[in-house]
C-alpha cells in the first residue's frame, strides 16, 4: 500500500510503502502526486519511505513505477529513499548516474536527515 506522507514542505512529494504494493496504488496515489508536483513546482523532490520488501511490489506496480519514472524523467530533482534494505539503498545511491537529478539512500533511523536533504530547493 502507498500512503501520502503529510507534513512535508510543499515542494516535496512523499509516500510511505507498506505491505503489498499494487499497480492501483500507483494510479491512485503516486501518479496524481507526481503530476501535481510537476504542475505546481516544475521539478520533483521525492521522498519514499520503503517499509516493505521490494518483493511485495506486484509486477504491475513495478511496471507502473518504471513508466512514471520515465514520464517525468527530466523533472526529477532529488529522490530520497529511506529503507533498511541494504540493496535498495545501494541502488538508490547508484540511481544518480541514471537520472538527471540527485538520488540518495538513507536508513529508516535517519528519516529526519532524509527529509532535510530532499527538501533542499
Amino acid at each position: 500500500m502507498l500512503q501520502f506522507i503529510k507534513d512535508l514542505p510543499s515542494h516535496v512529494a512523499g509516500v510511505h510503502a507498506t505491505g503489498e504494493v499494487r499497480d492501483e496504488d500507483f494510479e491512485r496515489v503516486l501518479a496524481p502526486l507526481l503530476n501535481e508536483q510537476v504542475n505546481s513546482q516544475g521539478k520533483i523532490n521525492f521522498l519514499l519511505v520503503l517499509d516493505t520488501k521490494v518483493s511485495s511490489f506486484t509486477w504491475g506496480a513495478l511496471w507502473k513505477d518504471l513508466k512514471l519514472g520515465l514520464k517525468h524523467y527530466r523533472q526529477w530533482k532529488r529522490i530520497a529513499i529511506v529503507t533498511d534494505q541494504r540493496e535498495v539503498k545501494l541502488f538508490s545511491d547508484a540511481f544518480r548516474f541514471i537520472i538527471p537529478g540527485q538520488s540518495k539512500g538513507f536508513p529508516l533511523d535517519r528519516l529526519d536527515e532524509a527529509v532535510r536533504w530532499v527538501s533542499v530547493k
